[in-house]
């Protein structure tokens, strides 16, 4: 089961990882709310992001012409504006299909003065069946693509699940992706903190792209992970009744659905061969 960036970022803000500030809305009146409320706290720019179960929604488009699902402003009136232009529209990926996605919500945040942006995630290695975590100094690409022509770039960690991720683990990887003084240790506090939310909500994936290091208004340097994707293991659902209350059937496939009331997983394929799979 997948969830929200504004769902995943909450769950990663109660295991430690810093998120940039803000909140969710299903209105544009609420947009400008939040927006205000942020810039009082000393925001300088705000980011309104369109809460799909799709990448790439910076460079999508919506069925009414709008362009980018992600965008930046400096106003609560901006921010009211782009918020009316996103929801209640469909938006188009190229994850979504040609279909598209109907957009409900909106995140409303700082954004935060970026200064690098690196790749973070946690995931099951079924070929070795343990935890890995992968990180990679190329933040904000698909890893996919990375890993394809820059294999040397990807930082592999593979975790004994009797222990979990051990400090000195944490703090190998932190200096593997470049942090330099106390970036080390607030690095390997935040990578800690991710490993924490896998195992704990029994994901399958729990991905930061990009993590970044973001320079403060008093010009210090710190961690922040600016986007999130968790996947949930379906299979251990009925043990977090609070993380199964997160599903959104909207952005379902109406066939997976009904499959799911029988106990089925049903994958949506190309094509029109079926395969009825039983080992």
């Amino acid at each position: 089961m997948n969830i929200h960036e504004y769902q995943a970022k909450q769950l990663l803000a109660q295991c430690g990882v810093a998120v940039p500030p803000g909140d969710v809305c299903s209105t544009p009146e609420e947009a400008g709310k939040i927006a205000e409320k942020l810039l009082a706290q000393g925001a300088k720019k705000l980011v309104v992001k369109s809460q799909i179960h799709a990448g790439g929604r910076g460079k999508g488009t919506f069925k009414n012409g709008f362009k980018g699902g992600v965008k930046l402003c400096n106003t609560a009136e901006e921010t009211e504006q782009l918020a009316k232009a996103m929801l209640g529209n469909v938006l188009v990926t190229k994850q979504t299909g040609p279909e598209g996605r109907l957009v409900s919500k909106v995140l409303v945040s700082a954004a935060p003065d970026i200064r690098k942006e690196l790749y973070l995630a946690v995931l099951l290695d079924r070929a070795a069946s343990r935890p890995v975590l992968m990180a990679s100094t190329e933040g904000g690409m698909d890893i996919e693509e990375v890993a394809a022509k820059t294999p040397e770039k990807i930082i592999r960690e593979t975790i004994d699940p009797a222990v979990g991720l051990m400090p000195y683990q944490a703090r190998k990887v932190a200096v593997a992706l470049e942090l330099k003084g106390e970036l080390i240790g607030l690095g390997a506090k935040l990578l800690l903190g991710v490993y924490k939310a896998w195992w704990e909500s029994d994901a399958s994936l729990v991905e930061i792209n990009p993590l970044c290091i973001v320079r403060t208004p008093e010009g210090k340097d710190v961690l922040q992970a600016v986007d999130a994707k968790l996947s949930l293991d379906d299979n251990s659902l009925y043990r977090h009744p609070d993380l199964q209350a997160m599903r959104d059937l909207a952005e379902e496939a109406p066939l997976e659905i009904e499959a799911s009331k029988f106990g089925l997983n049903y994958i949506k394929l190309d094509g029109n061969i079926a395969c009825l799979v039983n080992g």
